[in-house]
Order: C-alpha cells, then structure tokens, then sequence
C-alpha cells in the first residue's frame, strides 16, 4: 500500500513579479514542441521550460519534491504529458488553489497526487521554494514549519485510483473483484 503521507522539498512558482503564478496552462508546463516524444521516462527534462522564470526547473528538481502553484493550474488542452513530465521527474505532489478539470482528472488518473488548497494566494508568502512540506492526504493536511494549512483531502475514488498506481491498474483491480465475486457467490 503507497503511503499516503509526504514530506517533501517545496518548489513555490512564481510569477516574475514575485505572486504566486496563477493560469499555468499545459502548454507552459509541457510545450507542443515536445509532443513527438512519446517515453514518458523522456519528458520530464522539458517539464516547466516554457514558463517565463522555471525553465530550468527539471534540472533542479529531484524526486520526492512538491510543486505549489496558483490558481488554474494545468489550464487549456488535455494534454497527458503535462501531467507526465511530473511523474518523470518523481515529483511526489502538486498543490495549488485551483486546477484545471481535465488536468486534474488526468492527474487522477495517473495516480499523480494533486491537491487544491482553497485560498492558498492568501497564504502563499508563508511559503518558499526550499522549505519541506508535509501532506496528508486523507485528511488534506499540510504541515510547514509550526503552521498547518488545509487542503481538500482525496476523494475516495482518488484515493483507490492512487493507492493501485493509476486508473487502468484500478480498473482491472475491479475486475478482478468483480470476477471473484461471481465464482464465490
């Protein structure tokens, strides 16, 4: 079973004007001109470098590490690999006050740990590329320095999804469940 706690180095993005960066679209985390690339192990060197100030981001960043972001994380296309690049990377959670939908979703499905945490632009000068964070993330709690901060906790369904490695591993877990299911009753 994967833990469901993390502790891990922080990367706060932030905007040239120092903000927490807000409407990062998938085409600033993983640029088109990277879609060729089809291993996902390969991504993750591309991962941020079109966003104005993190284009180094994937030489610095090491697993095991937290990605803290604005509001509209992962806006704009479906594209997997904008959520790929991350777990390339090993990163081991994103955080942000708002998500794209479908990004999210694509996160969930992926068995990416990602977490909204409501009013995090209010909150944000607490935080600072570097510092180590801890989450939980059955009761959303996050923990930096003496302060705990609080984030929507995983669903259930996000929680199976992630505890079996991603939707396809989960669906066939339930398959599995279901087959058993017939022969035993």
């Amino acid at each position: 079973m994967k833990s469901t706690q993390i502790t891990g180095r922080l990367w706060v993005l932030t905007d040239p004007k120092g903000r927490l960066y807000d409407d990062i679209d998938t085409d600033m985390i993983f640029h088109n001109r990277y879609l060729h690339i089809t291993d996902v192990d390969a991504m993750g060197q591309y991962t941020l470098d079109n966003l104005p100030g993190w284009e180094d981001f994937a030489q610095q960043a090491q697993p095991g590490d937290v990605v803290m972001a604005g509001q509209n994380f992962g806006a704009g296309s479906s594209r997997q690999q904008a959520v790929d690049c991350f777990r390339a990377l090993g990163i081991a959670a994103l955080i942000a006050e708002s998500c794209g939908a479908i990004y999210k979703r694509n996160a969930i499905n992926s068995g990416m740990p990602i977490l909204t945490v409501p009013g995090l632009t209010e909150i944000a000068s607490a935080f600072q590329s570097g510092d180590t964070l801890a989450v939980d993330f059955v009761t959303g709690t996050v923990r930096h320095d003496a302060r705990t901060f609080a984030a929507l906790p995983f669903s259930q369904v996000q929680m199976d999804i992630y505890q079996a490695g991603n939707l396809f591993e989960y669906g066939s877990k339930l398959e599995v469940e279901s087959q058993r299911s017939k022969v035993e009753g």
